[in-house]
């Protein structure tokens, strides 16, 4: 780990005073920019703990939440509102990491946590246009089985690794952010960036800009949503694929629905897709698989992920006849 100061930020005009040098970085929890440090992966000369800001879970007009980005996340996950309005929010979360992490863990800092792809922290002996733009991808020809099947391009196929992300991407979210030019939003879905000819940038963040909250949107039918995450293990484990989505029924159709992936691209992925196919559509699991199959036509597996496409294909079948009722 590289020598660093480190300072506390009392508002956010400190916050962002601080953070505009290039060398800096916004601390949270650290539990991954800490990680990303030891390996020296990340090398900021100075830390801006940014904690003591925006910790509050509010109720806003139009019946939206307002989540500050100090958050905790185990905060968030037990918040009343949110395990009984956005129940696929509090599932994804849980199923993120460990209790002890989850009591670290910002809002903010999941929402910038990097790829856990192992030849991006295999910093002695592996190519990685993420870590060093220019070098190449070792992934591509090597151990791929957890990599994307999905917007991924030459440069990379590494896959975004949170779970609150997709959940958040399938709720509508938008983000609040503070930089330099001034305050602006975001809708989630656009926060991170797909690899393209520049996978070393994650996100469409300004520089020195600052996360300062996530906004829920009043989404009635988000109390009938769920999150499952398939893993190589029940303990703590990134995801192969997993589902978010969030169903609303008249009768025997589908009257509004909402879906995102999570294990299958260098971003979360929002299913519009599938959306649009089963929109006032029948609720059956035929119709949930000719949703899934138009979703990932897409889909460029790699030697060793192929089964990722039926993988997400029957969770999404099985996640979306849990809550419509219907037999997979």
């Amino acid at each position: 780990m590289n020598p660093f100061s480190y300072a506390r930020a009392g508002d956010t005009a400190e916050a962002l005073q601080l953070g505009a040098a290039s060398s800096s970085a916004y601390l949270g929890g650290g539990t991954n920019l800490v990680d990303l440090m030891r390996e020296t992966i990340a090398r900021p000369a100075t830390l801006v703990d940014v904690t003591g800001l925006s910790d509050t879970i509010e109720e806003i007009d139009g019946g939206g939440i307002l989540i500050g980005a100090a958050v905790r996340n185990t905060a968030l996950a037990e918040h009343r509102a949110i395990r009984t309005r956005y129940p696929m929010l509090t599932r994804a979360i849980l199923a993120g990491a460990s209790p002890q992490i989850r009591n670290m863990a910002t809002v903010g800092g999941n929402l910038l946590q990097r790829t856990r792809c192992v030849y991006f922290y295999d910093t002695a002996g592996s190519r990685c246009n993420k870590r060093a733009p220019g070098t190449g991808c070792d992934a591509l020809e090597g151990f791929n089985r957890n990599h994307a099947i999905l917007g991924a391009s030459r440069m990379c196929v590494a896959t975004h690794p949170s779970d609150m992300c997709v959940a958040l991407a399938a709720l509508d979210a938008t983000v609040h952010l503070q930089g330099a030019r001034g305050a602006r939003k975001l809708p989630f879905t656009g926060l991170h960036r797909l690899p393209g000819d520049h996978p070393e940038i994650d996100s469409v963040l300004e520089p020195g800009e600052l996360i300062t909250a996530v906004e829920l949107p009043a989404l009635p039918f988000a109390k009938t949503s769920t999150y499952r995450k398939v893993r190589d293990r029940a303990s703590y484990a990134f995801a192969l694929v997993s589902v978010a989505a969030a169903l609303q029924l008249d009768g025997d159709r589908i009257a509004d629905v909402r879906i995102a992936f999570g294990g299958v691209a260098h971003k979360p992925w929002r299913a519009l897709k599938a959306e649009a196919v089963l929109r006032n559509g029948p609720a059956t699991a035929q119709a949930f698989r000719a949703a899934a199959i138009v979703e990932l036509a897409d889909a460029r597996p790699l030697r060793d992920n192929s089964f990722k496409v039926e993988l997400a294909t029957r969770t999404l079948i099985a996640v979306l006849g849990d809550l419509a009722g219907v037999a997979a």
